[in-house]
């Protein structure tokens, strides 16, 4: 969320910030401006008021004094005493729609963001490695799974519906060895610390990361309860500091947790609908930082770059990509896509976003540091970045690794956590 003193005094500014990210900002703010006004109005009636109460009321005690007539002074200190108490409602009331209105504004993406209005216009900074190379025709990852018996989809519309997927041997024990393979790598060479968070979040911290009120439809609520599903492990792990002031001597604090994820992916039937490119359920390894304000984009760069490591070390071919304003995310100032290489559809795939809010969901969440010696707490900036989604690598490894006979050859990466260097076809 922005500051509201922030919005009011740069309206020029956030206007055109908007038009950046491809909104119109007459609709965002033409509200805004309109409470805003109203609730100064009935500020300034209000403090007016209460001075002239406090005058009658100065006045009420001196004629009691002398032993004059008070009752006319009574009754309109008391007139005034309720329309002060009026306008008090009305001034929350306008509190109230002033920050609804503020949670529906995203964002200002940072000075280094490149203008564009869709993906097309994203900026490519880096990739790394060469796709590979076949003698063959390279098969995608569902014909792939099914052909080897350790991805069904048959089963899992049986028992839950369309977006989702049942793994068989391998191709349960690949997504287990990924995800260790992932954790191990951030803990004991990326500096972060492993987090098990709870997979049901209530509300407050839903609106803590900017899921809430604009995506509730993107989202699973437990039925008669306040609580939702997690869309990723970016809403628990950064909502454990929610209402917290931390020490700034801490920072930046580097935490990752592995999590299911669940998404109603309203909007995007039609999409994705071969494999387990878009699931309801999928499993994911998160990168969640607290840092400073002046180091938040240099924490950035290393989240990505961890991110990034994964990649490199199962040997896939994958490109970064820089956001354009008009691509990313509503509570994002920055972010980069990773985007790894498919050869089974001859296409780059988006397998990690890493983003900095700077202060947006902190203000949102409460979350403050205190530096040394300083007598007022700051927003803090939050960061965080999939690394991966476990799901994606799975089939990034499945159509990369290949072979002419059907099988796959297990990255060596892996191969302590598998147990086997190839994947052959067996039947359940």
């Amino acid at each position: 969320m922005l500051d509201l003193a922030f919005v009011r005094d740069n309206l020029p500014f956030i206007s055109e910030k908007l038009r950046q990210r491809g909104m119109n900002p007459d609709e965002l703010l033409r509200d805004f401006t309109s409470v805003d006004s109203q609730r100064r109005q009935v500020i300034t009636e209000m403090e007016t008021l209460k001075a002239q109460r406090n005058r009658a009321s100065e006045e009420v005690a001196k004629l009691k004094k002398s032993g004059g007539d008070i009752a006319e002074l009574i009754s309109q200190t008391k007139s005034m005493r309720e329309h002060i108490e009026s306008l008090e409602k009305s001034a929350a009331d306008f509190d109230q729609q002033l920050q609804a209105l503020l949670a529906g504004i995203p964002n200002i993406p940072h000075e280094s963001v490149p203008v564009g209005k869709h993906a097309d216009d994203n900026v490519e900074v880096r990739r790394w490695g060469n796709p590979p190379r076949f003698d063959f025709a390279p098969k995608p990852h569902w014909e792939l799974g099914e052909q080897l018996g350790i991805l069904d989809f048959e089963r899992a519309a049986k028992i839950s519906g369309a977006r989702f997927a049942v793994y068989w041997d391998m191709g349960a024990k690949l997504e287990r060895a990924l995800a260790s393979f992932m954790l191990d790598q951030h803990t004991r060479e990326n500096g972060y610390t492993e987090v098990l968070p709870p997979y049901m979040v209530n509300s407050d911290s839903m609106y803590g990361t900017g899921q809430l009120p604009k995506f509730g439809g993107d989202l699973f609520k437990c039925e008669n309860t306040d609580l939702w599903l997690i869309p990723t492990a970016e809403v628990p792990v950064t909502n454990l500091y929610r209402d917290e002031t931390l020490e700034g001597a801490r920072l930046p604090i580097s935490l990752t947790a592995y999590t299911p994820c669940f998404r109603s992916e309203a909007g995007s039937y039609g999409k994705d609908v071969r494999g387990i490119i878009r699931q309801h359920q999928f499993q994911k390894v998160e990168l969640v930082k607290f840092a400073k304000p002046e180091d938040s984009f240099a924490e950035l760069e290393k989240l990505t770059a961890n991110a990034e490591s994964i990649l490199q070390k199962l040997g896939l071919h994958y490109r970064t990509m820089a956001l354009c304003t008009g691509d990313m995310g509503f509570s994002s100032a920055k972010t980069y896509d990773i985007e790894v290489w498919l050869p089974g559809q001859q296409l780059f795939r988006e397998i990690s976003s890493c983003s900095n809010f700077e202060s947006f969901q902190a203000r949102r969440a409460n979350i403050r540091f205190r530096r040394e010696g300083a007598k007022k707490a700051e927003l803090v900036h939050t960061l965080n970045g999939s690394a991966l989604a476990v799901g994606r690598t799975w089939l990034a490894i499945m159509e990369n690794y290949q072979q002419a006979d059907g099988s796959v050859i297990v990255p060596e990466a892996l191969r302590p956590y598998m147990g086997v260097n190839r994947i052959t076809a067996k039947r359940f």
